[in-house]
């Protein structure tokens, strides 16, 4: 290799750039690949089980998970909006919600394929980061502590973005850890479908394939080296927004992780995750209530209503997240008014709770013949009086929705109410900018 193409390398690949960056995060693209527009209702997709989809377009519907358009369309509007990230966090769950019978492992393994492809075409020369979801799998959930047939398979089909390390550890129990791309920093690519509460093979572990273990050492060896980390997965710990009562840990593991939380907090500068489809975000405190750490969760792809028993309102907007951060530091977009009048972490993100409900209120039409995808730029104005001269960008989340089409609200569900009722008690204003 030539000094100069060995210098452009490095420039690209491996040298720590100061400064802001960008970089995108998606989640939870949920393909169904036999969507189809149809005048019978119970024939449009799969995903809906037997419930009838009436008024079904181009676009999907909120029955349904995505069809092949809306996801493309998704990953070259990223290309639009943002071409050259410093990197993409994508935080699993493929394929669609149908019974197992109507998939199998080959089935699964060519939709993260068919996804993996073309995230690389569009976004050939750019590091991914991904993670398994609990869909990504067969029987789905049903990810095993050890190596198997889909472990091996994904990690050669992710090998242009791992390396030999990662390609190996992968293989044992789809977790990894890589240098953050750009930065001093570092990136753990955490399984949590391990703890998840459907997730019957680790039932009975106290530390699946030793991954928490491994993490501990990962974020210990990471503060001696005066690294900052960024967590990534798929499953979340904590409850279900839109039903109180559902975790998606299992109590045991939910306490660990809270734990190593606790415990490595100043190494981890953030967490992103997926799986609930909805924007939403995790508090984290120490053992006094001061509030120490955030888990950010991206608004999935799919529209796709939830079948959970209980949950009202269960569908979403197709969303992709950008972020801004600081490549020295890896703190994210942060507002110099903040810290001049002294709000919690707390109250910054009641705020970005209230813009949560405002955005997933608005209605998502996919019937008519054409979509943009549109920056839901929220903004948030930090005064507790009348006067407010600062507004403060936190990251900016890109919805679908149908050009020349109106904006129409959903109803508001009771924790909607919840949120909206702190946010009164804080009298602070908020105001919504969007850019078309």
């Amino acid at each position: 290799m030539s000094l100069l193409k060995l210098l452009l390398f490095l420039a690209h690949w491996g040298v720590a750039r100061a400064g802001p960056g960008r970089f995108w995060h998606i989640s939870d693209l949920h393909l169904d690949p036999d969507y189809k527009v149809s005048t019978d209702p119970l024939q449009v997709c799969p995903s809906a089980g037997s419930r009838p989809v009436y008024n079904s377009g181009p676009w999907g519907d909120y029955l349904c998970d995505s069809p092949w358009v809306l996801i493309n369309s998704s990953i070259y509007a990223m290309k639009e909006i943002e071409p050259e990230p410093d990197f993409i966090f994508w935080t699993g769950d493929d394929t669609p919600h149908v019974p197992n019978e109507r998939l199998g492992e080959a089935a699964v393994l060519k939709i993260v394929g068919r996804l993996t492809n073309l995230i690389r075409e569009v976004f050939p020369d750019t590091k991914v980061y991904a993670a398994l979801g609990n869909h990504d799998f067969h029987p789905k959930s049903q990810l095993p502590a050890g190596s198997n047939s889909i472990y091996n398979q994904i990690a050669e089909l992710w090998r242009p973005w791992l390396n030999n390390e990662s390609i190996a550890r992968f293989k044992e129990g789809a977790f990894y850890s890589e240098k953050l791309l750009g930065t001093t920093g570092r990136v753990v690519v955490l399984n949590t479908n391990l703890y998840y509460t459907s997730n019957e093979q680790t039932a009975s572990m106290a530390d699946p394939a030793q991954q928490f273990q491994w993490l501990e050492d990962v974020l210990s060896n990471a503060s001696r080296a005066g690294e900052k980390v960024y967590i990534i997965g798929h499953v979340p710990p904590g409850f279900f927004e839109k039903k109180g009562n559902k975790m998606w840990f299992r109590e045991g593991f939910n306490e660990k992780y809270l734990k190593v939380v606790q415990k490595h907090h100043r190494v981890i500068a953030g967490q992103f995750f997926g799986h609930n489809h909805l924007d939403s975000f995790r508090m984290f405190y120490d053992d006094a209530g001061a509030p120490i750490s955030v888990m950010f969760l991206t608004p999935g792809v799919t529209p796709w209503k939830t079948t959970l028993p209980g949950v009202v309102n269960g569908a979403n907007n197709p969303g992709i997240r950008v972020f801004e951060y600081d490549r020295d530091t890896l703190s994210l977009q942060h507002c110099p008014a903040v810290a001049h009048l002294l709000l919690t972490t707390e109250e910054i993100n009641l705020f970005k709770a209230l813009v949560s409900l405002l955005l997933n209120n608005l209605q998502w039409l996919p019937s008519v013949p054409k979509i943009r995808w549109i920056s839901s730029a929220w903004y948030i104005q930090v005064c507790p009086q009348a006067h407010c001269p600062h507004v403060c960008p936190l990251y900016t989340d890109y919805t679908a929705v149908n050009a020349g089409s109106q904006l129409i609200k959903q109803p508001v569900t009771s924790w909607d109410v919840l949120v909206m009722i702190e946010m009164t008690k804080k009298h602070y204003s908020l105001i919504y900018s969007t850019n078309y």
